[in-house]
Formats: C-alpha cells, structure tokens, sequence
C-alpha cells in the first residue's frame, strides 16, 4: 500500500536585478535627508539668501529729499545701479588692477608651486617632511599678520632689499604707487605658493608607480619625465589651482587694506574692487554696492567657468 504526502512548494525564485523594496529605498532617501538638511540649511541661509539678497537690492535706488537726509523713497531702478557701476572710474580702474595683478602673478606663483612641488616629488629629495612644512608656513600666516610684516620689509629706510638694490644703482621704493601692485603679488605669492603647492604634490603622490618606472626604463627620466609624463598627468591639480587663484584675486583685500590702514603713500582704499564696494556701502550706497558685487561675482564666475571648458575642450581634443 502505498502512501501519497504532499511537499510544501518550492519558493519561488527571486526576479533577476530586483532591487531594493520601496520601503527600503523611501529609509534611504529619509536617512540621506537628514544628513544633508544641516548642510542645506547653512548653505541656503549664508550663501543662497545673501546672494539672492544682494542681486534684489541692486535693482533698487534710494531717493532722498533735502540736504539733510529727509525723507526717503526707494525705486525700482532696473539697471541703473549697474550702469552707474560701470561709468564709476573707481571701481573700473580696481577691476583692470586686479586683473594685471592676476595676470602676472598667477602663473609665477602657480609656477613656483609646481617646481617646489616636483623637487619634492624627485627621487633625489630629502627631507621631504621638513621641506613640505617649511613650504607651508607661510600659508599658515594670518594674511593681516603677514601684510604688517612685508609693509615693514619694504619700507625704503629699513628694508633689507633696498641696500643690496642700491649697490647695483637700483634705487627702487617698493611701497610707493607705482611699485604697490609688485609688492601686492609678492605678499600673495609668498602667502599662497605653499598651499597651491600642496595640492599639486598630493595629486604627484597619487601617480601610479608603474607609469614612472615604465618611463624610467625607457629612458626618460629628470626634468624629461617631469615634462612628458608628470605634468601631463596632473593637469586637473593644475586647473584646479588656477580656478581657486582667479577666485582670490578677485576677492583680494587684506593684503592692500593693511597698506592703505598703514598710510602707506602709494596705497589706496580703492585699489581692489572688494575694497572700492566696501566704501561705497559705507557711504549709504548699499544699493550700487550691491551692483558692484554681482558684477564682480559674475566676472569671476565668467573668467571661472570659461577656464574650465577651455581645459576641457583640449583635453578632449588631446
């Protein structure tokens, strides 16, 4: 005699490339929100609401009636605070400074970096770790503090450069008004050379050694590896510095704030257009104020952005 059992079903198999159930992805999403809603909050509060803030005031003007500050009307103006911008010789002349500044002192400094930061990365180099910090100091300087320091190196009676200068009939002022852009990019260059050159000297760390023994065994070594292959390959480090450079030059202030606090002749509470805004709001101006910023923004933004899809586009094209 024979018995018939019955066996539970077999579970049915699971679908190819499910993926999570929506339970587990909604948990996801939530836990995700709530690490970036600290974040979102101080961004939007310091960054997004004062730039939104800004751009609505320069469309406003404030019409005042009498001498003596009597009664106020603020209009819509449209442009007009940017055209008045614009046509202000000041803050013109502080743009076309601080672009020359950047021009020239850019490159030297993003250079300097990049030689300091490939004799580190030689095989020769020692004392790395003493050279690195040593590079880096400067950087760690408070940029006020540093400023104080070089207006007192420059000055002309007690500068030690002027005596070395004079001997081979240089007699140069370093502080007077035709030599304050030089003395500027040196305090810059001095200040940031260390930290651009950190940047660089990580992204030379992280090369793959097999790439540079290869090029070793064909031959191509010293100045010739750092040229063809070196370089080449830390080129996102290099546009990287670039962009964070264009974005402090425009943005200078401290190092010609002290000079011009200093009384220093050749300086000026003009000479950036960061310095030329600060003292058109301290005038009651906060609305043209606000026009010279969004165009220094947008300027910076421009110069930014059209460095990076200029790389891009050659390295696509390579």
């Amino acid at each position: 005699m024979s018995t018939l059992t019955s066996s539970p079903p077999a579970p049915a198999p699971a679908r190819a490339g499910a993926g999570p159930s929506r339970r587990h992805r909604r948990r996801t999403a939530r836990n995700a929100a709530g690490f970036l809603l600290p974040f979102g909050i101080l961004f939007t509060t310091m960054m997004l609401a004062p730039i939104g803030y800004a751009i609505y005031q320069s469309f406003f003007q404030v019409h005042r009636q009498g001498l003596f500050g009597g009664a106020q009307t603020i209009r819509f103006a449209w442009f007009a605070n940017y055209a008045a911008a614009l046509r202000d010789g000041d803050f013109t002349a502080s743009l076309g400074r601080v672009a020359l500044l950047g021009v020239v002192q850019v490159p030297v400094m993003l250079g300097l970096a990049l030689l300091l930061a490939l004799l580190l990365d030689s095989r020769s180099a020692r004392l790395r770790k003493t050279f690195r910090l040593t590079f880096f100091l400067p950087y760690a300087l408070p940029g006020a503090i540093a400023a104080v320091m070089w207006s007192f190196l420059l000055i002309k009676d007690l500068s030690p450069f002027t005596g070395p200068l004079a001997a081979i009939g240089l007699h140069i002022d370093f502080l007077s008004a035709g030599w304050i852009p030089v003395s500027i990019g040196n305090m810059i260059t001095w200040g940031w050379t260390g930290y651009n050159m950190l940047i660089i000297y990580s992204s030379l760390q992280a090369l793959p050694g097999e790439v540079i023994e290869a090029a070793a065994l064909d031959n191509c070594t010293g100045w010739r590896l750092a040229w063809y292959v070196k370089i080449p390959m830390i080129r996102p480090a290099l546009v990287l510095t670039t962009v964070f450079s264009i974005i402090g030059t425009a943005q200078l202030y401290t190092e010609p704030a002290v000079l011009a606090a200093a009384r220093i002749p050749g300086a000026s509470n003009k000479f950036s257009p960061i310095m030329n805004t600060t003292l058109t709001a301290s005038q009651a101006d906060s609305n043209l104020a606000a026009a010279e910023s969004v165009l220094l923004a947008l300027v910076t933004l421009v110069l930014s952005f059209g460095l990076l899809k200029f790389t891009q586009r050659k390295t696509a094209d390579a």
